[in-house]
């Protein structure tokens, strides 16, 4: 057997060695109640392990839209309409923090202040100020905070870290993102500034952390664009956005996105990410799927692909099994400082040191 071959194999090994495992339920310490405080996010990142979880469960319903509650809890959890209420009744273990961005920092800080851990919808803050005042209270109540952004535990993008990580294409010195969806009909909150921030701050976060978690470099400087054009609008909201990075090894980064998907496109949203490294390009498109061209080998599509995990698992793993976690407070925050830094850098239009 040739080298190449052989390291073909270990590398779709590698790859596809978590598919191997399957789903099992977690018993937990005690019994774990989540309260929800908002459906304006992605809510459902909360529901989606319980099936496995035995020990946790969804105890209460926060939203302005009663209704939209009543179907979250399908008649298994409590339905409030003031959530500090809900708090002080039901006294959670964990909260599920998904209210419009503008109001979030506070939700967040009312229950750090009350010493309940957050899985919080992003961005955590709109502004420096408020982050830095979340991270101040979390250190001060010891407890634990996470994030949605659950794109780190999709297939593909499991992928491309573990390609980056295996030296496949050697030192990741370019990495192109894109984020392109449906406009629709979207909702109040999204068309105001004061509740909405920025498309950057909305969307763009995702793709950010993506960008720095596979290919294993930091950014330095951020520079970019910002505007709603066309007779695409919605109120406040930024159609297209164009963001440039400096990496730490002196290579680049773009991230452009748009709100120009036509609805006939068949799926909402068109995710994109490419690696372009020394010794070889890994990308990912919904198009193709994650494909793979390196200075040793032709051109391959990566069929067999890890299996996809869970956020709001791993977070309960961490906090009540003491099991490490890939999304620490350290990430969070620098997330959330870049994407702050990049939407300031459109809005102003400086290169901004990061």
């Amino acid at each position: 057997m040739s080298a190449s071959a052989d390291s073909s194999i270990s590398r779709r090994a590698f790859l596809a060695a978590p598919a191997a495992a399957g789903p099992e339920l977690v018993r937990l310490p005690k019994k774990v109640r989540v309260a929800v405080w908002g459906l304006d996010g992605h809510a459902g990142e909360y529901t989606k392990p319980l099936a496995n979880y035995p020990d946790v469960e969804i105890a209460a319903v926060q939203h302005h839209d009663l209704a939209a509650a009543e179907k979250y809890a399908r008649g298994k959890a409590k339905v409030y309409s003031d959530p500090r209420r809900m708090l002080d009744e039901t006294r959670p273990d964990i909260v599920g923090v998904c209210n419009d961005n503008g109001r979030r920092a506070e939700a967040i800080l009312e229950c750090l202040r009350r010493g309940m851990h957050v899985v919080a919808e992003k961005p955590l803050a709109l502004s420096s100020g408020d982050l830095e005042r979340i991270k101040r209270e979390l250190k001060r109540s010891g407890v634990k905070l996470g994030m949605l952004l659950p794109m780190r535990w999709e297939k593909p993008f499991l992928a491309l870290k573990k390609i980056v990580d295996c030296g496949d294409i050697g030192e990741v010195i370019q990495i192109s993102a894109q984020k392109s969806y449906v406009l629709g009909q979207r909702p109040k909150w999204m068309r105001e500034r004061s509740t909405y921030g920025s498309t950057i701050l909305w969307i763009g976060i995702h793709m950010i952390d993506l960008m720095r978690w596979t290919s294993g470099r930091e950014f330095r400087a951020v520079a970019g664009f910002q505007g709603i054009a066309g007779d695409l609008r919605q109120g406040a909201m930024e159609t297209t956005t164009a963001s440039s990075f400096r990496l730490d090894n002196g290579g680049s980064a773009c991230l452009h996105m748009d709100y120009c998907r036509p609805a006939t496109a068949g799926s909402h949203g068109d995710d994109r990410l490419r690696l372009a490294g020394t010794r070889g390009v890994a990308e990912y498109m919904a198009a193709t799927g994650v494909t793979l061209l390196t200075t040793a080998r032709k051109p391959e599509k990566v069929v067999e692909l890890p299996a996809a995990g869970s956020l709001f698992a791993e977070f309960l793993d961490h906090v009540y099994l003491g099991k490490p976690t890939t999304l620490p407070h350290s990430e969070i925050f620098r997330v959330c400082e870049l994407t702050l830094a990049a939407h300031e850098a459109a809005r102003s239009g400086k290169v901004i040191a990061v």
